[in-house]
């Protein structure tokens, strides 16, 4: 390739709507154009990298046995109604009617489209099992699109679907796509971790997430750097405390607090640990009747230590509250603790509560919590004295780094990471909901088991340039960049030396399979150099007069300091070796 035959827009500044390094870069290096909120065009430069992504994602796809296929972008919306994501999926689901009023959606995703294709065409254990995937636009009308391509609403997604005879083969064939998702991740050079994760809104039992690690993450990752314990902060849990629960030592005492409304300004005010303190939170859940109208609310109160931050995916999995929760009214607050926020506790109600208390609170003794009166704390407060014995204990908190790894194996540690592929284990949450049955080998009709794996294919460049950037621009790595090698020819339109030998090499680089451009604009070097170094093209080679009466040419690669001369003779070899390494 040529650049004179390629399009190349370069700009010197970023767009002031660009918040993070990639959206920066990327429409600097002119890969991307805006042309709404959270929709873009991909240009020409920017098209390569994800065709790069797409043929890696397609070949080890292929290799573990996966069959691709196309689904609609628009989809009827009956098929969503059946599993009832039509109307429970909210307003990311961007819903449209055609001509007829007859209702559509423009799909983020196609687990209904393909189980229909599944009940219709998989009618025996015989076909089974069966993997479909497609790479393919899809649409998520985000709140507040942002971070480019990062956040946006309408992206390329691989989505891929396998539908198995029982929970054993599933399990197979959900491990089968795990392992092709790390060759995949393998194949891109990027540091990434596996994760356990929880389903989310998709739904199922088994799940991980592929996390590209970047300081600019928006995901924490908890793992433990002596073991092979990963998951995500919603998922993450620390070893249970160890008991028993210390003894009373302190009478429990209603201490002035004035203006100290927070565990954090309590703690300092009378001298303490924070993790000596509980707060308070206040949850309810609704009872509706058929018409969606509220006939009776019931008030919740979660205690954590004060250091501890609720995990509110672990709070939807408590008995009570995993139908969903709010947070509750301040005339529902001040009903049952006659007080406003920033000194409750659950001493002296006014009205019964269910109490849910975190595993780290159980095992607390002399605690300080609210005294349900402004201005006023107790401190020296303790289970079996002071309040019943807790019923109900769960885990309710976002572990902290230097937590216990649940694995015993050493303490956890938190780095930040960006999603780019989530494998799920969904049983049959689909098949049952769309009636999708295949005979089994008894002649009796049974529910697909099925799983479901997906990758962002358009997200994925953004977080690899999260994680590999400086000052100058993106530095690809090999696998994704838009060319592997370019050619910079120094007044290559002066000297016909020059220009001979840029033709020469670039011709044998193609003919030896490598992806290079030669850069014939007749830009002068500094310019030239600085284009290649925002775009991120990895390997260059710099070809001058002055180097060619000596036989010599430099290699640089886009992470080095400086330039390598070699010999021209040499530089094929050269530069293979480097391609390999």
């Amino acid at each position: 390739m040529k650049a004179s035959q390629f399009f190349i827009s370069t700009l010197k500044e970023a767009p002031s709507d660009a918040e993070v390094v990639s959206h920066q870069l990327m429409t600097r290096a002119g890969m991307i154009k805006k042309l709404g909120a959270g929709i873009y065009s991909y240009m020409p430069m920017g098209l390569r990298v994800i065709h790069k992504v797409e043929a890696i994602v397609r070949e080890e796809m292929n290799r573990a046995g996966a069959v691709e296929l196309t689904m609609p972008v628009i989809q009827p919306a009956e098929l969503w109604q059946e599993t009832g994501r039509f109307e429970k999926m909210g307003p990311e689901l961007l819903r449209i009617q055609d001509r007829h009023d007859r209702d559509f959606v423009v799909q983020p995703t196609s687990e209904e489209v393909v189980t229909d294709i599944a009940r219709q065409e998989l009618r025996s254990y015989k076909q089974l099992p069966k993997n479909f995937y497609q790479i393919q636009t899809k649409f998520r009308d985000e709140r507040r699109p942002r971070f480019g391509l990062m956040r946006g609403r309408e992206f390329i997604m691989k989505d891929a679907y396998s539908f198995d005879r029982d929970g054993e083969a599933a399990q197979m064939s959900y491990q089968a796509m795990a392992a092709a998702y790390r060759n995949i991740f393998d194949r891109f050079g990027l540091r990434y971790r596996a994760v356990a994760a929880d389903s989310g809104a998709i739904g199922g039992d088994l799940s991980e997430e592929f996390q590209v690690i970047a300081a600019t993450g928006e995901d924490a990752i908890v793992y433990c750097p002596g073991s092979d314990y990963a998951a995500n902060m919603e998922k993450a849990e620390a070893l249970a405390p160890a008991g028993p629960r210390p003894g009373a030592s302190n009478a429990m005492v209603k201490a002035p607090t004035p203006g100290q409304s927070t565990c954090a300004d309590v703690a300092t005010l009378l001298g303490v640990p924070l993790a000596t303190t509980v707060k308070s939170l206040v949850l309810a859940t609704d009872e509706l009747n058929e018409a969606g109208e509220t006939v009776k609310s019931q008030v919740w109160l979660l205690l954590l230590r004060g250091d501890h931050d609720m995990n509110e995916v672990k709070v939807s999995k408590v008995v009570g509250l995993d139908a969903g929760f709010r947070f509750a009214t301040l005339p529902e607050i001040e009903a049952h603790f006659g007080c406003k926020p920033g000194y409750l506790g659950p001493i002296g109600l006014k009205k019964p509560v269910n109490l849910v208390v975190d595993r780290e609170v159980a095992v607390l003794a002399d605690w300080i919590c609210g005294a349900n009166e402004p201005d006023f704390h107790m401190t020296g407060v303790n289970w079996g004295r002071d309040l019943p014995e807790p019923e109900r204990i769960a885990d309710l908190r976002n572990v902290v780094e230097g937590d216990a790894s649940p694995d015993g194996k050493g303490a956890l540690a938190i780095e930040r990471g960006i999603e780019v592929g989530h494998v799920f284990y969904l049983g049959t949450k689909y098949s049952k909901a769309m009636n999708a049955t295949f005979l089994g080998e008894d002649g009796k009709p049974a529910f697909f088991e099925m799983g479901c794996y997906g990758i962002g294919i358009t997200r994925l460049p953004a977080a690899a340039i999260e994680q590999n950037h400086d000052e100058r621009g993106i530095i690809w790595p090999d696998a994704l960049a838009p060319f592997t090698l370019v050619i910079c020819p120094i007044g290559m339109d002066r000297s016909a030396d020059v220009k001979q030998a840029a033709m020469r090499l670039h011709d044998d680089l193609m003919a030896a399979g490598v992806d290079v451009i030669l850069d014939d604009r007749g830009e002068r070097p500094g310019a030239m150099f600085a284009d290649w170094e925002l775009i991120g093209v990895p390997h260059r080679v710099t070809i001058g007069e002055r180097g060619l009466k000596a036989g010599q040419v430099e290699y640089q690669h886009r992470r080095d300091s400086a330039a390598t001369p070699v010999n021209l003779s040499d530089l094929l070899v050269f530069v293979q070796s480097k391609l390999t390494a």
